[in-house]
């Protein structure tokens, strides 16, 4: 077994437990009928360093890739194979097969971007942690987000969130979270968000037509709601993001002024992306600034992201300072599908 055809077996089991029973498929058909022929195959085997889910997730940027191609009317084929249309295997594989190669020039320049995300519903994680901030300390909220991909999670306080028996948000709100819920209903006031800005080393602009491809090329063919969600933020995108380092962003968002603000600096599965020494560096920025702050001018440092921990989803964890304290705010469906709210105390 090559490490490629590791990498579409391992991706396919994640995208099965995340509820795509097409991707699984798809990927799975892919690891048993790899290797293709030609140039293309040849550069995604030889791919260096690591190619899975928490690498260069390179199983991802191609599904993503022949996903693009059905978006834009390229492969009228493979269009016919996917979803809400469904054939059997042999004619899936053999679709496949054909647009690989008819469009092998196109796919490979697809595989020079990293993947991109942006999945919105993990706002559903981001919102009630931001109800609490504001409840505690009535100021308005400076938004920074690393790793922020189109800057579409920038909006988390245009979107509802909707939970049994309740239901937050604006009046008309750009779209509404009703994940999973499970734990107490949160508590709070709606955030009031002064100033919101995301970095990304590779950020996309959802107003150009090939950046909002890429965007829903990432969301899985069969997951129609995830695309809808996707399409409704790109549709009411405002938000700025710049083009950097995270961590350098960080040191200068850290340095600016913030009396009479709260600051909040969150990410959704991105630092896992960050090598080792620049997380290093962005834990020690943040306590340095974590030290100096006030009452009137809190630091906030909210986080989704995968942990080493054996339960499912990612963690939500939320440093606050001046107090200097860690909350374990419960977990999170990498998608958004579900919560598990523990609120702080």
């Amino acid at each position: 077994m090559t490490r490629l055809v590791a990498a579409f077996l391992d991706q396919a089991n994640h995208c099965e437990h995340l509820g795509s029973a097409f991707m699984a498929r798809l990927l799975r058909l892919m690891a048993q009928h790899w290797p293709i022929e030609g140039a293309l195959a040849q550069r995604l085997e030889a791919w260096p360093r690591d190619i899975g889910p928490k690498g260069a997730s390179l199983p991802l940027r191609l599904a993503s890739a022949l996903h693009a191609l059905v978006l834009t009317g390229q492969s009228a084929q493979l269009r016919t194979a996917y979803p809400p249309h469904h054939i059997n295997d042999e004619q899936l594989i053999k679709a496949v097969q054909t647009t690989l190669n008819r469009h092998d020039r196109f796919i490979d320049n697809w595989l020079t971007h990293p993947p991109q995300t942006n999945e919105v519903a993990r706002s559903a994680g981001l919102i009630p942690a931001a109800m609490w901030l504001q409840h505690q300390y009535k100021l308005p909220i400076f938004l920074s987000e690393l790793g922020a991909s189109a800057g579409l999670n920038l909006g988390f306080d245009r979107f509802a969130l909707t939970v049994p028996g309740h239901r937050f948000g604006p009046d008309q709100p750009v779209l509404d979270l009703a994940p999973d819920w499970h734990g107490p209903v949160p508590t709070g006031l709606w955030p009031h968000i002064a100033e919101r800005r995301g970095v990304d080393l590779n950020p996309l602009d959802p107003t150009k037509p090939e950046d909002a491809t890429r965007l829903i090329a990432y969301q899985w063919p069969d997951q129609p709601e995830r695309i809808a969600r996707t399409r409704a933020a790109i549709a009411h995108h405002s938000a700025n993001v710049d083009t950097g380092d995270a961590i350098d962003w960080l040191a200068h968002r850290l340095e600016l002024p913030r009396e009479g603000h709260l600051h909040l600096i969150y990410h959704t599965i991105a630092w896992q992306y960050f090598p080792p020494e620049q997380q290093a560096r962005g834990r020690a920025l943040l306590a340095h600034a974590g030290a100096q702050a006030t009452k009137q001018a809190p630091l906030a440092w909210l986080s989704i992201e995968a942990d080493a921990s054996d339960q499912q989803g990612a963690a939500i964890t939320l440093h606050l300072w001046p107090a200097n304290v860690i909350f374990d705010l419960g977990r999170a469906d990498f998608h958004g599908r579900w919560i598990d709210w523990i609120p702080p105390e």
